[in-house]
């Protein structure tokens, strides 16, 4: 297994940083924040799919009704975000693309920053070589979530106000153990002082606190020999420094329904701003998720 504190180039693979652009459009009708959806098209095009969470596609390479691709010089998924929330919201699209046969080729996604509330925002992702001419895949909505745009992780562009950027990476899976790395830079231009452990809230599908779960400073005897039960230690990062945590549970069912959480509201350290990120924690039945302490992390 990767460190759960190594920052993989998988991170930003796949994933683009769209600009919303208002329609002017208010708010209709749809499904609350961050269901997991993936709604289909028939082959051979039919009427558009409903939205999913808000999202719904408005083109896909040409194809009819934003149900298929045709392969032409237009290899992109263009879509529309309605925010119908109360303030505003940062979105991340997750798309599939299928082969005529159904065998799921990739799972492309963009984010589209600061939609307002009661708005509309139209957006693109860029399929590339996914969309082959001819080749009659089809796109659709997988999975949509969205956090409170002032609470948004922000791994590049402008230094957040905070004077830190806090993010989680895509994480590392292995025979039921699950590994996600929380991630902080100062992109301040003074120094930051760290010690002890993130606080971490979990959110449900709604970003409402979830109950019934324990979270647990080191590992909570999930697994050993991964670096959380690692004592704390206080830590002042220069400029440019970079400092890294992380989240681990086991994804185990014994009984009962499983419980799934998309969201986890991030605290770097007490009194600061938070972050909510979207490590979808899948926790099985096991009841706890264990927080390794803050380590510096060396370039």
């Amino acid at each position: 297994m990767r460190s759960h504190l190594a920052l993989s180039a998988a991170v930003l693979a796949g994933t683009l940083l769209l600009t919303a652009c208002g329609t002017g459009q208010p708010a209709g009708g749809g499904r609350g924040p961050g269901t997991t959806a993936a709604d289909r098209c028939g082959l051979g095009g039919g009427p558009a799919p409903e939205a999913v969470d808000g999202v719904e596609i408005t083109d896909a390479g040409g194809g009819p009704s934003g149900c298929g691709t045709d392969g032409g010089a237009d290899r992109s998924v263009r879509f529309r975000i309605t925010n119908h929330d109360t303030q505003p919201l940062t979105y991340t699209v997750e798309f599939e693309v299928r082969s005529p046969g159904g065998e799921s080729l990739a799972h492309p996604k963009g984010t589209v920053a600061g939609v307002q509330p009661g708005r509309s925002a139209d957006a693109a992702v860029d399929l590339g070589a996914l969309v082959a001419p001819g080749n009659g895949a089809r796109v659709t909505v997988y999975r949509v979530r969205s956090v409170p745009a002032a609470e948004a992780p922000a791994e590049t562009g402008p230094c957040p106000a905070s004077g830190v950027r806090v993010y989680a990476d895509r994480g590392d899976a292995a025979m039921g153990l699950r590994v996600v790395g929380l991630h902080l830079e100062n992109c301040s231009d003074h120094p930051y002082r760290l010690s002890g452990y993130p606080q971490v809230q979990l959110l449900d599908l709604h970003r409402r606190p979830v109950t019934g779960v324990r979270v647990l400073h080191g590992s909570g005897g999930i697994s050993t020999g991964t670096g959380f039960d690692d004592p704390p230690r206080a830590m002042t990062l220069a400029p440019g420094e970079q400092a890294a945590s992380g989240l681990m549970w086991r994804n185990t069912l014994t009984s009962g329904a499983p419980v799934d959480v998309p969201y986890a509201r991030v605290v770097a350290r007490p009194g600061t701003h938070a972050v909510t990120v979207t490590p979808e924690i899948d926790l099985g039945s096991t009841g706890k998720l264990g927080v390794g302490p803050w380590r510096r992390q060396e370039r």
